[in-house]
């Protein structure tokens, strides 16, 4: 009885007939034979089969007859019950896509604003880079007007000095030939009448030594025998004499002790002085006020005084960054700040990355700026220092705990002895040093802030990650960071030393602008480093010139010649280091060929196609 709930048909067995059906082979119910396939359909849609109501009829009387007629009426319920939880799954179904939509709205408002944000940083920088290029232009004018009276002033101070120059040079061989000529002479007459006069006295001098000899034999045995006799009587009469045997023995006694209280007594002066008015043996360098430094290097602690004053109103003035990371450091720089003014706790900081990625400088900055002192150590000076470095470790954070306006310790190269202890090969001296600096920073400091770089995190102990708060990381100079690091050291090093006109340094009339873009598509892979370097070289390169004049094609040579050194010092790496240190910052690089280098030439029409590529370029170092 399934079938009148959907299952199945019943089946009909061979031979049956419908009640009232023809017998006439079906002839009567047979559609003609000449009407088309649409019309069937049609016909056969609209013709009553009155057959299926009589077996339904018939199915209904057996089924109110059955003895499961209850059963089937729950079931029917059951199913519609179940049609109505599935049609509320689906309602379900449909309003959490509705959610899932709107989700998905947000997340693209999201988007849209940091995207926003992203083009208004890109156009504030572009703003900055255009006020830029007009104060350039302004100053290569002035260059110019400088140029034509400075040339003249230095042919005739050349032309007096080359004069004066060859005077003097004559003159003083001149000289030298006259008194080496006289010194040769005093010295062969001396040695002519010492030699005579050792051939006359040697029958003397031999007697003199003999004499000496006895006599300086005699006076060893007087002294021995002196010695012995005086010795010899002061045991007799301490031995002999109880009294003054009780006053030697409590003389000894009192100075054994004034000795060790003055020993102690100078240890603890020792170590306050060093806290208060002196710094740690294992710090290099430091803002703190020091009366021993002040008497060793008065103007340089001079100096540190006046800028200590002129506080920086940012903490990136002069650090050239992605502007992601400038964003990050700035958030930081602000936090510390504000956290030295409330007395909380400092977070402490891993900055991580190749080396001369301006780790060093923004901890200097981000001390200064937020009003801190701060103190720079070595990770490299631990390790020498063998039993002793426990207590050096002991007196850099005594020493920095002595201090009121907080200390910004800052640990370079920190991977040297903080090193893992499970899977490296390190010495009891190093274990008990890292032993004890995590003892002294198991716990948050609102006096110590704690700063770590390293080239090789990944060589950390991992408790010593565990002290970590926040890591950054800080990434080679993207095409633009680049271009406006070269700018930089190129009017610090070139532009200024010619406009001052005290040195011997000119600059040919060439595109500036046009330079710094060629030169930094050219040293892709390069640090902030090596690009100060990069303008160090120019300077010396000028100096060493015959004219003092420095032109492009100089510029293009030494960038081409430092591209080469970086090139050869990434092969020179070893395969360990590029695979656990410096492969995430090795750039695609062509193969190294010391004997083809680019011309001036190749590096004019290279610009054209690097313009073409510059959004391609800007999208790789973002992505980076």
């Amino acid at each position: 009885m399934s079938w009148i709930f959907g299952y199945t048909r019943p089946t009909q067995l061979a031979g049956d007939e419908p009640p009232g059906a023809p017998n006439d082979g079906g002839a009567a119910s047979a559609p003609p034979v000449n009407l088309t396939k649409s019309e069937r359909k049609a016909m056969e849609a609209y013709r009553f089969d009155s057959s299926a109501l009589e077996r339904a009829a018939q199915a209904a009387k057996d089924l109110e007859r059955s003895k499961h007629a209850k059963d089937a009426l729950e079931l029917s319920k059951l199913q519609e019950a179940t049609r109505q939880q599935e049609q509320m799954a689906k309602i379900k179904e449909y309003e959490a896509a509705i959610e899932q939509s709107k989700v998905d709205q947000r997340r693209i408002d999201h988007e849209e604003k940091r995207k926003t944000l992203q083009e208004e940083t890109k156009q504030h920088q572009m703003r900055a880079q255009y006020a830029d290029q007009l104060a350039k232009k302004r100053y290569e004018e002035q260059l110019a007007q400088q140029q034509q009276a400075q040339e003249e002033i230095l042919r005739r101070q050349e032309e007096s000095v080359a004069k004066q120059e060859a005077l003097r040079r004559a003159t003083i061989e001149h000289e030298m030939e006259l008194r080496e000529k006289n010194k040769l002479k005093a010295i062969e007459a001396e040695a002519r009448a010492r030699a005579k006069a050792d051939r006359e006295n040697r029958d003397i001098t031999i007697e003199q030594i003999r004499l000496k000899a006895a006599e300086d034999r005699t006076t060893i045995l007087e002294s021995i025998k002196t010695a012995g006799s005086v010795v010899g009587a002061g045991l007799n009469a301490l031995v002999t004499d109880w009294n003054k045997t009780l006053a030697a023995a409590g003389g000894l006694s009192l100075l054994a002790l004034g000795v060790y209280a003055a020993k102690g007594a100078t240890s603890v002066t020792a170590r306050f002085i060093e806290a208060r008015i002196g710094k740690p043996t294992l710090v290099n360098e430091t803002s703190r006020f020091s009366i021993l430094e002040a008497v060793k290097h008065p103007i340089l602690t001079a100096s540190r005084v006046v800028t200590r004053f002129k506080k920086p109103s940012d903490a990136l003035s002069g650090v050239i960054l992605s502007p992601i990371l400038e964003n990050r450091l700035r958030d930081i720089a602000i936090a510390t700040k504000n956290t030295r003014l409330n007395k909380g706790f400092y977070r402490n900081l891993l900055m991580y990355g190749p080396p001369g990625t301006g780790k060093t400088l923004f901890s200097k900055k981000l001390a200064m700026h937020s009003g801190m002192e701060y103190a720079i150590l070595t990770g490299g000076d631990v390790a020498p220092m063998g039993k002793e470095a426990v207590a050096a470790i002991h007196k850099v954070f005594d020493w920095a705990n002595t201090s009121r306006k907080g200390v910004l310790l800052f640990i370079d190269e920190a991977d040297a002895f903080l090193r893992k202890r499970s899977s490296e090969h390190i010495s009891e001296d190093l274990r008990a040093a890292l032993n004890a600096f995590l003892y002294r920073t198991s716990d948050q400091s609102n006096r110590i802030m704690l700063v770590l770089a390293s080239n090789t995190p990944q060589q950390f102990d991992s408790a010593i990650n565990d002290r970590l708060d926040k890591m950054i990381e800080f990434g080679l100079p993207g095409l633009e960071e680049r271009e406006r690091l070269i700018r930089l050291y190129f009017d610090t090093f070139v532009l200024q030393p010619a406009s001052e006109g005290k040195r011997r340094l000119t600059v040919d009339h060439f595109d500036y602008g046009a330079l710094c873009s060629t030169l930094a598509h050219r040293t892709a892979g390069m640090s902030g480093r090596a690009l100060s370097k990069l303008g160090v070289a120019w300077q010396a390169a000028a100096y060493a010139s015959d004219d003092g004049r420095l032109t492009e094609r100089m510029c293009i040579e030494i960038c081409d010649d430092a591209v080469q050194d970086h090139r050869q010092k990434m092969e020179w790496l070893s395969t360990e280091e590029k695979s656990r240190s410096m492969m995430p910052y090795l750039m695609d690089l062509p193969p190294l060929d010391s004997d083809k280098k680019a011309t001036f030439d190749d590096a004019k029409e290279e610009v054209p196609k690097t313009k073409v590529s510059k959004k391609k370029s800007k999208d790789v170092d973002m992505d980076k």
